[in-house]
């Protein structure tokens, strides 16, 4: 009878356990001890993949991207020797790019709710992972999930928050937001990004239009900035734990090279102000992983951000 009572005790204890597993997913991806607060993690509107990401891309010449025009805004890079260029109108739409540059794995990521883009080396461990969106949002930024484990990856962090790949992050690559004509101007040799994706959707229609002028956010953020427009850009830089924000209305008002200190080591801001962009490079002139957002999403993250302000 006492054994009975066990195996009953064990029973209701594994039923509560599954009930609570259960309570604790979304969009089919379990949260339990997440590294970031799971009642902070909100869906976005569609389910696992309802935005697809594009996982075989094809990509053509300079000269046959006819369907960009020169005030274009573009994610670009040059890695091994190759230099691509991927349209935001296209990025709107998709989110995730698993590329290859020669054998190396590289993953593009954009967030139209963060205007944040970034590049990341997709091998971690000896092991190559690729992407999906998995429609949940955290500091109204893109969760990413690896396909391999199913774990999330916050877009901004570059870091798992959940999931058997937990904790791990994955290695920045620097990437250029800028103007078509500029990256095509220095690059004329660039591949691009095709509209032929696999997909129907309308590239020359702006899902987000007008959103990047709007002061609302749509989604909840753990910390509010102040000081600037929500929507103002940055380029946001993480050097030895130090976090600084150089927004584009302050780099407007000098010459558009800025040397600075972040920690610890000497940078150097490179602003064009008819391009609106900004890259950062380290004193051996090495380009550095940086990444260009709205100034809500970088404060969000970074609430202990400095700031650059123009003297």
């Amino acid at each position: 009878m006492k054994n009975i009572h066990h195996i009953f005790l064990i029973i209701i204890f594994l039923s509560a356990a599954i009930t609570q597993s259960h309570a604790a997913t979304m969009n089919g991806f379990v949260l339990d001890g997440a590294l970031i607060p799971e009642n902070e993690i909100f869906s976005g509107g569609p389910p696992k993949d309802g935005i697809p990401s594009l996982d075989n891309p094809v990509f053509v010449s300079a000269t046959q991207a006819r369907y960009l025009s020169d005030s274009d805004r573009v994610l670009a890079l040059t890695r091994n020797g190759i230099s691509k260029a991927y349209p935001l109108r296209i990025l709107n739409w998709h989110e995730i790019v698993n590329d290859r540059f020669g054998d190396e794995g590289i993953i593009i990521t954009y967030c139209p709710l963060c205007g944040s883009g970034t590049a990341n080396e997709a091998k971690v461990n000896g092991r190559h992972l690729q992407f999906g969106v998995s429609g949940l949002l955290y500091n109204s930024d893109v969760l990413m999930y690896d396909r391999q484990t199913q774990s999330l990856w916050s877009q901004i962090l570059s870091q798992a928050v959940t999931g058997p790949m937990k904790g791990t992050e994955l290695p920045a690559v620097p990437v250029t937001h800028t103007t078509w004509s500029d990256w095509r101007s220095r690059h004329p040799d660039t591949l691009v990004l095709s509209q032929e994706t696999g997909f129907n959707r309308n590239y020359f229609a702006n899902p987000y239009d007008g959103y990047e002028r709007d002061n609302s956010i749509m989604f909840p953020v753990r910390f509010r900035a102040e000081g600037y427009h929500p929507k103002e850009q940055v380029l946001g830089l993480v050097m030895e734990g130090k976090a600084k924000a150089y927004p584009f209305v302050e780099l407007t008002k000098g010459s558009g090279m800025i040397d600075d200190q972040l920690g610890g080591h000497r940078v150097q801001i490179r602003y064009n102000h008819r391009h609106q962009s900004a890259e950062a490079f380290d004193e051996k002139g090495e380009h550095l992983p940086g990444v260009v957002l709205f100034w809500f999403a970088w404060y969000a993250f970074h609430p202990q951000t400095d700031i650059y302000r123009a003297k």
